[in-house]
């Protein structure tokens, strides 16, 4: 692989002016200067990159799938004049997606002085924390953990708050140690800020994003990046057959673990337009490149019962990295964000060239991981209403860990109450089809009616007529089936009239979230 390095925050390293049609070097920021590859495949990990051609082999190959956590490391990309820092993990990211950010990993953290040895470096908050609360054993695992926690102490530094203890956890909750516990981990996670500050330099690195600014998109042999809707739905029409890219949380694994050929990939991440998230007629509308974290923290902003559901939803670096439009357009019937969005009548917006369709998500789905794309089409966005009076909205998921685990079962549960009448329902699950559907029977069972005992076992057992489960690794049918019912029982106890319970009274996790 050819490889350059270049300290000076230079765009184009003195050689021609590139044009938009130009194939030029994956370009970013790299321990101390910006790195240029001119050669490298577009599905190379940032992984393998690290560890065999960077020699930084801090960062650690564990699941190779993004679920342990041992290969965390940083991305940052200029927001304004300052750089926005996330986690996201190294072995399921393609070295091309890095263009035009910086990315650190654990050897970048402790202060050293090339003139001394290497024993004298002044170790970084982060790490000083976990040898004085003896955060690690193995050390496998460590380099991952300091990178989760890299972040989570700038981000609280800029703010000027700490964290709480259930915040750290949240914030770890895609590490993984089999050995140390996490006891340890959660201490040093709270030293850290006892000890003297110590922040990322970020004068630099700024300096040298603002350069690579000036590139044009990326273009490789197989791989595109264009950075306006305009120019991506144009692409997009004319290569129907090319692969689309979004955040590599789940075509990552398709080169991982099944060694298939992409082909030529459009990647979605570097146009701004489909990372937006606003209000537009009443409807909150999600952009199909919005990451997770931010899909989803908009979600909980405007319907606070998504919140429990959001921090389970995979871990951060899956949520930093992956979309919802993505998570969406895959349509696993296990999916967690699909059966919340159909509950609340959200459609889905679609785009081929210039022409525009919407339809209701719940209308999408055609079979097990069949949807009604049209070749050349693409997800642009979601749009999902705004909560009104007398709406209430619960999401349940249910898998074997509590954090970062696939759902067994996952719904959406809605109801439009007037006073003890609910003049309206929707409920969809995942887990218990082929698709992610409606439950049309148990929404009939409880119209016109007063929500009520009587009515709730009604529309529990309609349940039985809704769905046909199948039983697999994660649960059997008999389990989905008598789950599903539990979970309209707690619907019923945390939403009647009489005396609804509290969420502390109804869930075991309620302390922790």
């Amino acid at each position: 692989m050819s490889q350059a390095h270049t300290s000076a925050p230079s765009a184009s390293g003195g050689g021609p002016a590139a044009t938009p049609d130009t194939v030029r070097p994956v370009r970013f920021f790299h321990r101390g200067e910006i790195v240029s590859l001119d050669d490298v495949s577009p599905t190379r990990t940032v992984l393998n990159w690290l560890r065999e051609d960077a020699h930084c082999t801090g960062t650690k190959e564990g699941c190779n799938e993004g679920d342990c956590g041992a290969c965390t490391v940083m991305v940052g990309e200029l927001h304004g004049e300052h750089i926005a820092w996330q986690t996201v993990n190294a072995c399921i990211q393609f070295v091309p997606v890095l263009d035009g950010k910086a990315l650190m990993t654990v050897e970048d953290l402790a202060k050293t002085d090339p003139q001394q040895p290497a024993a004298a470096a002044v170790l970084h908050p982060v790490q000083q924390a976990m040898v004085d609360c003896h955060g690690s054993q193995c050390g496998f695992c460590t380099p991952g953990f300091v990178m989760s926690m890299t972040a989570c102490y700038e981000r609280h530094q800029a703010l000027g708050t700490q964290p709480t203890r259930q915040e750290l956890a949240d914030e770890l909750s895609g590490n993984l140690c089999r050995c140390t516990g996490y006891r340890p981990i959660l201490d040093a996670g709270q030293r850290m800020f006892e000890l003297p500050v110590q922040r990322i330099d970020e004068a630099p690195i700024a300096a040298a994003l603002r350069s690579l600014r000036n590139e044009p998109p990326l273009r490789r042999p197989d791989f595109r990046a264009p950075r306006t809707l305009a120019d991506f739905a144009a692409l997009r029409a004319a290569k129907p057959e090319a692969r689309l890219l979004a955040g590599c949380t789940d075509i990552g694994l398709w080169v991982n673990k099944q060694f298939r050929d992409l082909g030529e990939i459009l990647y979605i991440g570097e146009v701004a337009e489909l990372k937006a998230i606003g209000e537009v007629d009443g409807m909150l509308e999600i952009g199909a490149g919005a990451s997770l974290e931010d899909a989803w923290s908009a979600l909980s902003r405007h319907w606070p019962a998504v919140r429990e559901m959001h921090l389970r939803f995979a871990s951060p670096p899956i949520r930093h990295a992956g979309t919802m439009g993505g998570n969406i357009a895959n349509g696993s019937p296990i999916g967690d964000s699909a059966p919340v969005l159909i509950a609340l009548g959200a459609s889905i917006v679609l785009r081929h060239g210039e022409a525009v369709r919407e339809m209701p998500l719940e209308d999408f789905y055609v079979d097990y991981m069949k949807n009604r794309l049209e070749p050349g089409e693409f997800v642009q966005a979601l749009r999902v209403p705004l909560p009104r009076a007398s709406q209430v909205l619960r999401a349940y998921k249910l898998s074997k860990r509590y954090d970062s685990d696939i759902s067994g079962l996952a719904c959406g549960l809605w109801l439009q109450l007037d006073g003890e009448i609910v003049r309206d329902a929707r409920f969809a699950f995942g887990g218990m089809a082929a698709i992610v559907k409606r439950a049309k029977g148990a929404e009939a069972a409880l119209r016109g009616h007063a929500w009520n005992e009587a009515t709730l076992q009604a529309a529990m057992a309609a349940l039985d007529s809704d769905y046909t489960p199948l039983s697999d690794l994660r649960a059997s049918d008999n389990y989905r089936r008598r789950a599903a019912r539990n979970l309209l029982q707690r619907l019923f106890l945390e939403t009647r009239p009489a005396s609804p319970l509290s969420t502390k009274q109804i869930s075991v996790w309620s302390d922790i979230v």
